[in-house]
């Protein structure tokens, strides 16, 4: 049996080929995401283990804060006092010690555009106040001596082309300024760290112009003659346990592991998800292939029966060839996972994420887990087909036709697909009710899964109303290729159902994006009063400062600027928005329900209504917010609003924010013109101010709303792109399908051709059978994504997300794709066929 298992694999290397695709494809993306992951975590571990070399105690605050922005506003740690260098510097065993200041600082290069900032943030530091204890390695110049002098990283001098001796503007939290570049440094082997670029100051102009006057961030020691745990202990005996002492190897794990936490997980979650789709739409395809070689080896496998092989041995032989198909597969989607690792790092580094130069790892761990995915996604796939083939009695030898592969459902099916829709529906109705989105999508995969397994009782009727058209225009051709689809319901389903998964993932993220733009356009021409809207270029936000220059204009009547930070109550982080609270509440129609809203100047905290509710507030309370920088500090509730798309939960006065954070970008900037000036004064008058920050970026309401909309599109085509993986195996099994299903057809073709069926009406019968299985996936897949896009806009209809758009014209453009790429599915099987001899296929077995 072994040996006829391989026969039967070695027989058919194109059928192997094809089937094993999908597994590689699949299993490629499962172990792409282990090798990229272990990588970066690998390259993080070593990078900060060469930038935290130096230092083998840092001494901070202490923190409960676990999370950080991207708006550079929050910090875990509270900034320690200058006078605390002094205090670690009488320790016996130290060596050498520093304050350590970093904050926000962005280079501005020749003409006039920011450097960085659209991912890896824009970094100010301090040079090290004593050379033994430093992060960086000088590659040429010096560190900055003098207060208008400044070290960039050496990614900046090299993409930037600066150089020592010359002059750079540094953006600021204050007012820009100009500084000499002194030297040009590295972190440790890499140009920057990990992308970020670096403006390092001498340590006064750092405490100016980071904002940092009498305080650092953490204090770093470096040891003479003792361990680090030694030296630890010392320290934090001397400072009483007043502030969190750690080693330096404990630091440089800990930071790989922040970055490992945001970034990297990030990444393998999304590469794993993406693998989970291929994996799940390759089933089908395995599925079909293995109940079409089954049925196509009927005769073969009776014949075995009757020379005395046993059920048992039939299906070990069957689960046998689809366990070394996956094996083989699996073995070949590591070594593609390998490249897509590979491929990835490259984007990664083209994109500005520049680490250092470090060897892709492939753990055992990664080979393992693929080969496992792998052959047990391929074997449980072929389970049901090698269970019919137990089925085929010895008898079977002595006919001609192979297992009877028509209309029969088996309860089991049934069961099965009636189960995940029952457990679909109560998941998808319980998070609808809840608004729990998590609830909601698993809601949906039950259901997804059970409109699969249940697409078998959908096939007939709709290959009967899809090829009607084909039938009429082909005649014969379009009439055989709409019977041949309807002939086998269960094939024809398992088929399409492949792409249909395809297509729901796609159809929904399409329906989500335009209901997200059409519910942001309704929110804005309902709520936003402003004219214009001022944008940073990259993440981390610009300057304060940009919106005190817009306020003097006397053309401008408002001026709102908005920041975001994070705070914590009851141990639970979460975040706020801070502004200049009267004038937000005008501009953008915000609705009070109780309290009065204070000038802007004034203080205090606004919540959300159902918020307040929630914790048991009232107007007038002392609400307990813990901020990073300043600890709890007791803020009143001077009002409450009703739920706003703009303004979040809590809204924080501007006067408390400057007072309680230790950074205070601005994310965005609101204007109203004043009432008489027209829109091109307006605008020319703001000009000035503009130029000044690069790092901003003014838009009227309709710019700002077709740059929300240029978002939203590019998220959406960045996530189809990768579904379209899924897609291109759901068309490999179309491909997969017909061409099994010709050769299993050979004597009925061969005896369309000998009544007279000409080859290209063969051709056409092929191709139109695709075209039907293909536009059969369509319809479910675009009808489930549209309801699954339903559900979900009704799960997040808090969030401000409340109108349900369907992109018809999108839609429809999904389904003649669709038939499209059947087309060219059936280009390989409808050539085959046409090519058969007449007289080899009438005699075929």
């Amino acid at each position: 049996m072994f040996k006829a298992t391989l026969r039967s694999l070695t027989a058919h290397k194109l059928r192997l080929a094809l089937t094993s695709l999908a597994v590689v494809l699949g299993v490629g993306f499962v172990a792409g995401s282990f090798v990229l992951t272990d990588t970066l975590n690998a390259t993080f571990v070593r990078l900060f283990k060469q930038v935290d070399g130096g230092v083998d105690v840092r001494v901070r605050s202490r923190s409960t804060f676990t999370e950080q922005d991207r708006g550079g506003n929050s910090s875990k740690y509270q900034p320690v006092p200058e006078a605390l260098v002094e205090r670690v510097r009488q320790v016996p065993g130290v060596e050498a010690v520093t304050g350590d200041i970093s904050g926000f600082a962005q280079m501005v290069d020749r003409s006039g555009d920011v450097i960085g900032g659209d991912g890896p943030p824009t970094i100010g530091a301090a040079a090290s106040q004593d050379q033994r204890i430093s992060r960086l390695n000088l590659v040429d110049g010096r560190l900055p001596a003098e207060s208008g002098e400044v070290a960039i990283d050496a990614g900046t001098a090299k993409d930037a082309k600066f150089g020592v001796g010359d002059r750079i503007k540094v953006l600021l939290r204050g007012p820009a300024e100009e500084f000499t570049v002194s030297g040009v440094v590295k972190v440790g082997s890499a140009d920057n760290l990990a992308g970020a670029t670096l403006a390092i100051f001498e340590p006064e102009t750092a405490h100016r112009v980071l904002d940092r006057p009498g305080t650092f961030d953490s204090v770093d020691v470096k040891a003479g003659g003792v361990s680090q745990t030694v030296l630890r202990d010392r320290i934090d005996a001397a400072l009483g346990g007043e502030y969190d002492v750690i080693t330096g190897e404990k630091l440089a794990a800990q930071e790989a592991q922040e970055v490992s936490n945001s970034f990297v997980k990030f990444i393998g979650i999304a590469l794993g998800i993406f693998a989970g789709v291929a994996l799940l739409v390759g089933t089908f395809l395995i599925s079909n292939t293995f109940s079409i070689i089954v049925a196509s080896r009927t005769r073969e496998l009776a014949l075995l029966r009757a020379l005395g092989a046993r059920r048992r041995q039939i299906l070990v032989s069957v689960l046998g060839e689809a366990a070394l198909t996956g094996l083989v597969s699996s073995a070949v989607g590591v070594g593609f996972g390998y490249l897509v690792a590979t491929g990835l790092k490259a984007l990664l580094a083209a994109f500005g994420g520049n680490l250092p130069e470090s060897a892709t790892v492939l753990a055992a761990r990664t080979v393992i887990v693929a080969l496992v995915v792998g052959v047990v996604v391929t074997v449980v796939s072929s389970i049901l087909p090698a269970v019919r083939a137990t089925r085929v009695s010895p008898m079977a030898a002595l006919r001609d036709s192979g297992i009877p592969s028509g209309g029969h459902v088996s309860a089991a099916r049934i069961v099965v697909g009636v189960a995940f829709l029952a457990l679909g529906g109560a998941g998808l109705g319980f998070g609808l009710s809840d608004g729990d989105i998590t609830l909601v999508g698993l809601g949906a995969l039950g259901i997804l899964i059970g409109v699969a397994v249940l697409a078998v009782f959908l096939a007939r009727p709709m290959a009967r109303v899809i090829g009607f058209g084909p039938a009429r225009l082909f005649n014969l051709p379009g009439r055989l290729a709409r019977d041949n689809a309807m002939r086998n319901p269960a094939r024809t389903a398992s088929t399409a159902a492949a792409l249909m998964i395809g297509l729901a993932l796609v159809t929904f993220v399409a329906v989500l994006s335009a209901s997200i733009k059409v519910s942001l356009e309704e929110s804005f021409d309902r709520s936003f009063a402003a004219d214009y809207v001022v944008t940073g270029r990259g993440f981390e936000g610009f300057s304060p400062e940009l919106a005190a220059e817009l306020r003097q204009l006397p053309e401008l009547s408002d001026v709102v600027s908005l920041a975001a930070g994070q705070w914590r109550l009851n141990g639970d982080t979460t975040s706020l928005t801070a502004t200049e609270l009267s004038s937000f509440a005008r501009l953008f129609n915000l609705k009070t329900v109780a309290g009065t809203v204070p000038p802007d100047d004034g203080s205090g905290l606004m919540v959300e209504e159902e918020k307040a509710k929630s914790n048991g507030w009232s107007v007038g309370d002392l609400v307990p917010m813990e901020f990073a920088t300043t600890g709890v500090q007791q803020v009143a509730l001077v009002a409450t609003y009703e739920r706003s798309d703009f303004a979040g939960e809590y809204l924080l006065a501007a006067a408390d924010f400057e007072r309680n954070f230790a950074s205070r970008l601005a994310q965005i900037v609101v204007v109203k013109a004043d009432e008489g000036v027209v829109a091109g004064r307006s605008r020319l008058a703001m000009a000035p101010v503009l130029e000044a920050f690069p790092n901003a970026e003014l838009k009227d309401q309709a710019q700002f709303k077709a740059s929300i909309t240029a978002s939203v599109n590019q998220i959406q085509g960045l996530i189809t792109v990768l579904l379209a993986l899924a897609i291109v195996i759901a068309v490999l099994g179309i491909l997969n399908t017909l061409a099994l299903s010709v050769l299993e057809r050979t004597r009925e073709v061969g005896l369309l051709r000998a009544v007279g069926m000409s080859r290209r009406q063969t051709r056409r019968m092929i191709r139109w059978e695709a075209v039907i299985v293909a536009v059969i996936g369509a319809v479910l897949g675009v009808s489930v994504g549209v309801f699954f896009g339903w559900a979900v806009v009704r799960a997040i209809h808090d969030t401000g997300i409340t109108t349900l758009s369907v992109p018809g014209g999108q839609l429809l453009g999904y389904v003649v794709i669709a038939g499209v790429l059947g087309v060219l599915a059936a280009v390989f099987p409808a050539r085959r066929a046409a090519r058969l001899n007449v007289l080899a296929a009438i005699a075929y077995e």
